[in-house]
């Protein structure tokens, strides 16, 4: 993906205004993003697809703005200096029946309407469908959400509610903070008729469920689990990094769940259904909040790390609860895996088509079940904990990862870990002679 992502200038915050009328609706929204230039700036890009366009301010004076495919390219009326902090807003009209669709996982994404409003699903690329932003799943900045609905529906979206205001029309403004830097890729705001049902996880962290009405009793069993994710996930990975959580449920045909920060969105019918299929997607998208969340990936080659580390907590924690053991669940992924390198790449070199194909997922988590096997489960724990805890809040990629382990292991692992992540066979698993691959089929 080398267009994601833009140079030139680091965003501090974006400041997002929705006015939102109905479902599948336009309306009018704006955005303000105020950022530093990190080189003298005669123009510069924004990642905003589709939207129709009004006008774009810097530091208050009319720019240009011109449509490069998705690139919003803006010709300030001054050069920015290097180093200064300038203030870009952009006014558009936002369309929410905005989506694409992807042949991997994701499916479709970018607004997901609902029956009375909608949910977003930004995923890799789908940020720029909402608001003007920096797309790049390395690059985070705060965000502050002013979203107006119309009486009785509700809004919500990453982190904490500042507050209501109840305009004299009776329409009402939602703001939200996100408290902590937040990429592009991992925004929520939604809209609907929600319930939100609030408790306690460990350590007293607010846990705030967000439920369109109707859900409500019938997603409860699962959805009250999650202290208990939390807290088996604190004992692998350490601290849970963020203040508050929640668990998203929308009325409508979500494709996949997806790790939106502080609010993961889950699909209603995955809490509808199996308690062992349920946890395996509570636990993945939980799981993500320390790795793709807190640790971000410095770019999408590094995918597996973030998709790598889900699938195998999620499979690791179904196998102790009722579910496949892991050592079968990886087994049959080790069965596949020389199939999965040839038709998807190896697990640290996706295509674009392919990122969110299975190798990222169950052909990753092997990686890591690889080495455990390797230097076993004691200095594992420890370099997972050491991942979570010495990149927490920052991007980190796979050549960061190779030399956490070998320094926490005591042993140079790049020997072991670049056949499993690059080459075109898949190696022996260490202890498990046994096991073997099944022959590539073209």
């Amino acid at each position: 993906m080398p267009l994601a992502g833009n140079g030139g200038y680091r965003v501090r915050r974006y400041t997002l205004d929705f006015d939102w009328r109905a479902p599948r609706t336009p309306f009018e929204a704006g955005a303000t993003i105020s950022a530093t230039a990190t080189q003298a700036l005669s123009r510069f890009d924004l990642d905003f697809a589709g939207n129709a366009l009004h006008h774009v301010t810097v530091d208050g004076a009319p720019a240009t703005a011109e449509r490069d495919g998705d690139e919003l390219v803006v010709t300030p009326a001054k050069p920015i200096p290097r180093g200064r902090t300038f203030t870009v807003r952009v006014a558009y009209t936002a369309d929410p029946t905005q989506g694409r669709h992807r042949d991997d996982a994701i499916q479709d994404y970018g607004w997901v309407p609902t029956a009375d409003g909608t949910v977003v699903c930004a995923q890799p690329d789908g940020a720029r469908m909402i608001f003007p932003a920096d797309d790049h799943p390395s690059l985070r900045a705060p965000v502050t959400f002013r979203i107006t609905t119309p009486a009785g529906l509700s809004a919500v979206a990453n982190g904490r509610l500042v507050g209501t205001t109840r305009r004299p029309d009776g329409r009402v403004r939602w703001t939200y903070d996100s408290e902590q830097p937040i990429a592009p890729q991992l925004v929520q705001l939604a809209i609907g008729k929600f319930t939100f049902v609030d408790s306690r996880g460990p350590h007293g962290l607010p846990v705030r469920d967000v439920v369109a009405d109707g859900l409500v009793a019938d997603t409860e069993a699962y959805r009250s689990l999650t202290p208990e994710h939390l807290e088996w996930l604190e004992q692998r990975l350490g601290p849970y990094p963020f203040h508050r959580y929640g668990v998203l449920v929308g009325d409508t045909d979500l494709p996949v769940a997806l790790e939106t920060q502080s609010l993961s969105v889950v699909p209603r019918d995955d809490l509808l259904g199996d308690r062992v299929d349920a946890e395996r997607n509570l636990v993945h998208e939980l799981t993500h909040h320390w790795t793709g969340d807190s640790v971000a990936i410095r770019r999408w080659s590094d995918l597996w790390l973030s998709e790598g580390h889900a699938r195998f907590y999620e499979r690791l924690y179904s196998g102790e609860h009722g579910g496949v053991s892991m050592e079968s669940a990886m087994r049959a992924a080790y069965e596949q895996h020389d199939q999965w390198r040839h038709d998807e790449g190896a697990p640290a070199e996706p295509t674009e088509a392919t990122l969110f194909k299975v190798m990222r997922y169950d052909g990753s988590a092997l990686v890591l079940f690889a080495l455990r096997e390797k230097v076993g489960e004691e200095k594992f724990g420890r370099i997972e904990r050491a991942w979570a805890t010495t990149f927490r809040g920052r991007a980190a990629g796979t050549a960061d990862f190779v030399a956490l382990a070998s320094r926490v292991a005591g042993e140079d692992l790049k020997p072991f870990l670049t056949p499993w992540l690059y080459g075109a066979h898949t190696p022996p698993m260490p202890g498990h002679p046994d096991w073997q691959v099944d022959p590539v089929e073209d």
